[in-house]
């Protein structure tokens, strides 16, 4: 299979994996909710939990070949820095999910305060992952916006609004409640979205341009 071919199906398989996933665990928590409520959204939603890691934990392969083939692809420094922030990302992504479907596990006998303490470790993933997207979106701008490495401009302008998406995300850091709040719409809705349009437009984008184009540029 050509490496363009594969480029494709693994992008297509994760992006299905990841919506999947997406819709197993619905709405989570909120970050006002009591630590009772958490215990009973997560009694409510174990099995979900654990298919929503199960999916996840399926979609680590094509992660580690979607990253790797991208790398191939781009220039120096650019994939370098691609790369680390892809390593990264799946790594913070893989404790948030060890940590949703630890309490998922036995959350008959999971307690309000431990709840909402775990949740709130947990929650932090979005805030801090920016800084992976931000690392994995920054050097696609550079190359589409600057008709570098075969990247059509399109997709330059859809990843800098992701990108400048992600820069003011950085700001869940500080939220308490609402829109803002660490693990809330903006992290899991508007963050996710936008993010992952640009990494699925990165991956069709790449299998589509002429592999020696993109070497050479």
């Amino acid at each position: 299979m050509r490496r363009s071919t594969l480029l494709f199906w693994v992008t297509i398989g994760f992006g299905v994996l990841y919506g999947a996933g997406a819709i197993v665990l619905g709405s989570p928590p909120e970050a006002g909710d009591s630590g009772q409520q958490v215990v009973s959204w997560f009694q409510d939603h174990d099995a979900q939990v654990r298919t929503w890691a199960w999916l996840l934990t399926l979609s680590g392969p094509l992660v580690a070949v979607f990253a790797a083939l991208v790398r191939d692809r781009l220039p120096a420094p650019h994939r370098d820095v691609f790369f680390f922030g892809a390593i990264a990302f799946a790594a913070e992504t893989a404790i948030q999910a060890w940590i949703w479907a630890g309490m998922s596990w036995h959350a008959d006998q999971l307690g309000p305060a431990t709840a909402r303490t775990l949740l709130d470790v947990a929650s932090f993933w979005g805030p801090v992952l920016t800084s992976t997207t931000i690392t994995m979106l920054a050097p696609v701008v550079l190359l589409a916006l600057g008709g570098r490495a075969g990247l059509p401009r399109w997709l330059g302008v859809v990843s800098a609004v992701a990108l400048a998406e992600q820069l003011v995300e950085t700001i869940t850091v500080f939220g308490k409640r609402g829109f803002i709040a660490p693990g809330g719409p903006m992290n899991i809705y508007l963050g996710a979205g936008l993010t992952a349009i640009a990494l699925l437009g990165l991956g069709i984008a790449l299998s589509r341009a002429p592999e020696r184009v993109v070497a050479h540029s």
